[in-house]
This record gives structure tokens, sequence and C-alpha cells, in this order.
């Protein structure tokens, strides 16, 4: 943190949807937003990871986390966003149902997240996000995309 920076400052998060549930991702996270292009296939890869896209020059594999969290089979429409992010020096795509808007949450509006049993690992998740009626839930990316059931992204992007 930098010095003189309160701990209690905003966070901002990109709100999207898969399935019935509002999630949520820190902004800062977010190379840009793109609708849903084909991939090109990646052969034994996990089912999740639909393949890459060649995103300006640079090879971007694209993850369905609605695969990802056995939501069901996905549909691909004009609603459909890939959220480009950028994490560690690693670009990589994350399919989503749609994107609503940015969210600031104070810390007092993030609580911890219960135990959600096998549907989602607690491990990544910052908690959840109050704001008014709604509830979304934080998503840690970084610890998600790094985790060892997505490392084989690592793999496929040499």
């Amino acid at each position: 943190m930098p010095p003189g920076a309160s701990s209690a400052q905003p966070l901002e998060f990109l709100a999207f949807t898969l399935g019935q549930e509002e999630y949520g991702i820190d902004i800062q996270k977010v190379q840009e937003l793109r609708g849903y292009d084909a991939v090109t296939r990646i052969a034994n890869a996990p089912e999740h990871i639909k393949g890459v896209v060649n995103l300006r020059g640079i090879i971007v594999p694209i993850i369905d986390m609605r695969i990802k969290f056995n939501l069901g089979t996905p549909t691909y429409d004009q609603f459909t966003v890939v959220i480009i992010l950028n994490m560690a020096s690693r670009v990589m795509g994350m399919v989503v149902d749609s994107v609503s808007d940015v969210i600031t949450l104070s810390p007092e509006q993030v609580k911890p997240a219960p135990e959600m049993g096998s549907v989602l690992d607690t491990d990544y998740l910052i908690g959840l996000g109050t704001l008014d009626e709604r509830m979304l839930i934080l998503v840690d990316i970084d610890k998600l995309m790094t985790s060892a059931e997505m490392g084989l992204i690592a793999e496929t992007t040499h």
C-alpha cells in the first residue's frame, strides 16, 4: 500500500453475471471488454478453457466461467461478454453472461464469504459486496486464475 494511503479506501469492482448470480472482480485487473468471437480450440485443454484468440498480436486464452463453475450449458449471444484481464503480465479472457456496471464499495460493504460448499471454493472469494438490494460475490481473480486447476493456462500460453 502506498504511504499515506488509508486502508479504508473504496474498492472498485466490475459487476458481471453468471447464471442467476452477480459477481464482482477488481476493476484494476480489467484491460477491456469484448464481444464473444470464435476461438481456436487447444487440443487436450480442459473444457472450461474454450481456446485462444489473437488480440492485437497477443495470444489470449479464453476461459468460460460458466463451465468452470458448473452453471449449465453456456449460450453465446449478443449479450455474452469476454472480460480481458491483465494480471501479473499475463493476459487472459473470461467469458461471462453479461457485464452490468462498475461498483464502488467501501470496506464496510464487503462481508466475509460464508462457506459455499463445492460450488465455489471460498479460497477464491474476497467476500460478499452489498449495495442497496444487490449482493455481489467478489472473486479474487488472481487466486482463481493462478489456482492449480487453472494452472494449465500458464502451460498453454508458452
